[in-house]
């Protein structure tokens, strides 16, 4: 929970001695600090590559003023703050109690007495909020610290003044996808009724331990948000209702704050009384630990070099980009209050201060666990929690999209080279390998623009490339893949300001030609909401993947990259459950798709014939990996298995592992010379390719992972870290 400072974190900020790091995020560093009166408080900072902007000062006044607006009973209670300080800052209190997903992760699902109880005490405190025309419009299981005295709402580094849209560009959606309303997601006004769809799903994940729509990708949250039913599996019988009611996509359908807080609970017993008896352990844990806690400041890097460049300090592209009205729709960082959603990772270079180069052979540093998994090469911080997406290679770096911002690090070190602020949602930004795109449209005028970035230093390659006709927001446009000197888009003709059953029309697979700087062709494709395209090049072919609007099947395509004429098209039957059909990317070779699922699959990319098939539909295959002649593929909960990648034979399975490990289906494994590195629940399995066997899981939460051969390096993405680990 506590972690150690760094280096370079300040003795003091204003009369606060800094004690520990509580986390970091995209917005700034929040410290465990105490007063000289002795008092104990959470003190929230903001990164002075953002101070130095007014907006982001906007925005932080706008958190604190929030924050004192719900008071101490409903919210951290705050002591003091300067917003106007160089570098801004908010002392609250500390909190003591875990934050909800931690105590569902503790316990598992709370009981009935304890969500209603949980439930009418948020319901009363976004009365509150709400009674001085405020919404937070964040809500989730994340933001909700559960205490001895009843929960507390933080972090309102998005919260705004209903109907005050000065801060939000057009088109674009702020907040996290999981917990947002249809509203918001539609890039509409998020008033009160927002925010009571936003509670049902936290009482939702805290009586049945999951999310209303389930997991994935932004847009395919986004998509189920606005059209999909809720999945109210796991939820007690007499509450399912209630929450169905909350969540109805008319806002006008949902039950006030203060009707919902009536129906769930009647106000009598103590909250304590309602839980669990391991959250309350929790609770008092949390209570030991702050005055058990010794100041301890991590020593610089080995490395002087990288001491004077640290992750972070890199030249953001924004100033040189800035424009009026610009904005950053980036979830807030670490909130007021105790909690730690992001631990303190270190972000430097020490531990692959020697690597050798593309054509050395490949040293496995020395172990980090007492299963001989090794240290990783680095690690850094996420500056947006639940975001980092697939990690990308351009050149001789290395990029990472996140919800806030575009980062690009050194794949040596980790160091930070440049970021992107005005690239807000993941879908925006695309790779051939030599140059990374985006479709930021600064001019904030209606085109669709595509601008080129050299990888190293992040400079404009060439003159922005306008297609006329197309909306440029950050909703209306996803870069889906790019090479052969072709960008692959999928946009909607119209203007951003259109109406929301505009925004369903109009939709088109886009391919501008960089070489003439003009759009190539275009081709008409029903919307079916926001549904996220696989996208992959092979020679002149651009395969293309989508799940139908009825989930029903996943239609796979072949187009000719060129012209955009449709070559073949398959559709591949598939159950509500099969997610593994949703990787990041597709998997290719030269000859086939391989695809998981109920069965393993090869389609062929010549004329979309089936290849071949293997499985019974008993089990789920998840996202296959291709290496030369052979596929690997997790297979249910049994491991990991190998087929030939021409017929489909069965090669071999992994052995039995030693401990207990869950397979994740979703993801795809990465294969090296000596290791098959699959992903598990919590880390990366190395399975031997000589004993077939797991020799070490090393532990991370990525969930994306990417391999740099060059430089016989694995790149991983979580939820709130990036790291480097040696490809053996």
């Amino acid at each position: 929970m506590l972690s150690p400072l760094v280096h370079d974190d300040p003795v003091a900020i204003a009369a606060y001695r800094l004690l520990a790091r509580l986390g970091s995020g995209g917005m700034g560093t929040v410290y465990l600090a105490r007063s000289p009166g002795g008092r104990t408080v959470a003190l929230k900072t903001m990164h002075a590559r953002l101070a130095a902007e007014a907006e982001f000062r906007t925005r932080f006044q706008l958190e604190t003023d929030a924050a004192r607006i719900i008071g101490a009973r409903h919210g951290a209670a705050v002591f003091d703050a300067d917003p106007r300080a160089e570098t801004p800052w908010l002392a609250t209190e500390y909190v003591l109690g875990p934050p909800l997903d931690d105590a569902v992760s503790l316990c598992g699902p709370l009981p009935e007495p304890s969500v209603r109880a949980l439930g009418a005490a948020l319901a009363g405190a976004l009365g509150q909020l709400h009674s001085s025309d405020v919404v937070h419009r964040d809500l989730k299981p994340s933001n909700v610290l559960v205490t001895a005295y009843g929960p507390k709402i933080i972090d309102f580094g998005i919260a705004r003044a209903a109907g005050d849209d000065r801060l939000t560009r057009t088109g674009a959606a702020a907040g996290t996808p999981a917990f947002m309303s249809p509203e918001q997601a539609g890039g509409q006004e998020h008033t009160p009724a927002g925010d009571v769809f936003a509670l049902a799903g936290v009482l939702l994940f805290a009586a049945a331990g999951h999310g209303p729509f389930g997991t994935g990708a932004p847009a395919d949250l986004i998509y189920r948000v606005r059209y999909a039913d809720p999945d109210l599996d796991g939820v007690p019988p007499d509450l399912a209702p209630l929450l169905a009611d909350c969540l109805a996509k008319d806002p006008a359908a949902r039950p006030t704050t203060a009707e919902l807080a009536a129906r769930l609970h009647d106000g009598h017993g103590d909250f304590a009384d309602h839980l669990p008896p391991l959250v309350l352990a929790d609770i008092a844990r949390r209570a030991t630990d702050v005055w058990l806690h010794q100041p301890h400041r991590l020593p610089p890097p080995a490395d002087s070099a990288l001491s004077a460049t640290a992750p972070g300090s890199g030249p953001s592209r924004r100033r040189l980009l800035t424009t009026a009205g610009g904005s950053l729709l980036g979830v807030a960082g670490a909130g007021a209050g105790a909690w730690a959603w992001l631990s303190s990772r270190d972000g430097g270079g020490g531990q692959g201060g020697g690597t050798p180069g593309p054509t050395a052979t490949t040293t496995t540093p020395a172990p980090n666990g007492s299963d001989g998994s090794p240290r990783p090469l680095w690690q850094v911080d996420s500056y947006d929690p639940d975001q980092m997406t697939f990690p990308m290679l351009a050149g001789d770096v290395v990029g990472f999209e996140e919800r806030s911002s575009f980062r690009v690090l050194d794949p040596k070190t980790g160091r930070e080279l440049w970021e992107d602020n005005l690239a807000i949602e993941p879908q925006q930004v695309t790779t051939d390998g030599t140059y990374f795109y985006d479709s930021q449209n600064i001019d904030f005028e209606n085109d669709l623009a595509i601008r080129a970035f050299r990888p190293r230093d992040g400079a404009e390659a060439a003159r922005p490339v306008h297609i006329k006709g197309f909306d440029g927001s950050a909703l209306s446009t996803y870069l889906l893949t790019a090479g052969a000197g072709t960008v692959v888009a999928y946009s909607r003709l119209g203007k951003g300001d259109d109406s929301l059953d505009e925004r369903e029309r109009n939709w088109h697979l886009v391919g501008i030609d960089l070489r003439t700087a003009k759009e190539a062709w275009r081709r008409p494709v029903p919307h079916e909401g926001v549904r996220r395209f696989l996208a992959q090049i092979s020679g002149s072919r651009l395969i293309i993947g989508r799940r139908s609007g009825d989930f029903g099947t996943f239609k796979l395509e072949a187009l000719d990259l060129r012209t955009g004429r449709p070559l073949w098209q398959r559709s591949i039957p598939m159950a509500e459950e099969d997610y593994s059909l949703i990787p990041g990317e597709l998997t290719l070779d030269g000859r086939h798709v391989y695809l998981g699922g109920q069965k393993l699959r090869a389609v062929r990319i010549g004329d979309g014939g089936l290849a071949w098939e293997t499985g019974k539909a008993k089990t789920l295959y998840g996202v296959p990996a291709v290496s030369g002649d052979a596929v690997y593929v997790t297979e249910g909960d049994r491991g990991l298995m190998c087929v030939n990648a021409g017929t489909g034979r069965r090669l071999w399975e992994e052995k039995p592992p030693t401990r207990d490990l869950t397979p994740v289906l979703g993801v795809r494994p990465v294969v090296g010379k000596t290791y098959v590195y699959a992903p598990v629940i919590g880390g990366l399995n190395a399975i031997d390719l000589g004993t077939r066997q797991s020799a070490w899981v090393f532990p991370t939460d990525a969930t994306r992972y990417l391999v740099d051969r060059q430089r016989t390096r694995i790149f991983g993405a979580g939820e709130t870290s990036a790291v480097a680990l040696p490809l053996a």
